[in-house]
């Protein structure tokens, strides 16, 4: 994989993970402030499609090698 697409995938894992991690943060003022279960529960799938975006990312990025 050529170095530029490569810096490109890591942009866009670092984009993702901060995207998830403020997903994490508005979630836990969520809960603390007592929201509908509903629409916390929206935002955790919203969450968990941002994590699996980002592992499919990172296996292209670092494909397994079977030794």
């Amino acid at each position: 994989m050529p170095d530029q697409d490569q810096a490109e995938l890591r942009l866009s894992v670092a984009r993702l993970r901060q995207e998830h991690e403020d997903y994490d943060v508005a979630i836990n003022a969520m809960i603390q402030t007592g929201c509908d279960a509903l629409r916390i529960q929206r935002m955790k799938k919203k969450k968990l499609v941002i994590k699996d975006r980002i592992t499919k990312i990172e296996d292209v990025i670092i494909p397994d090698i079977i030794a």
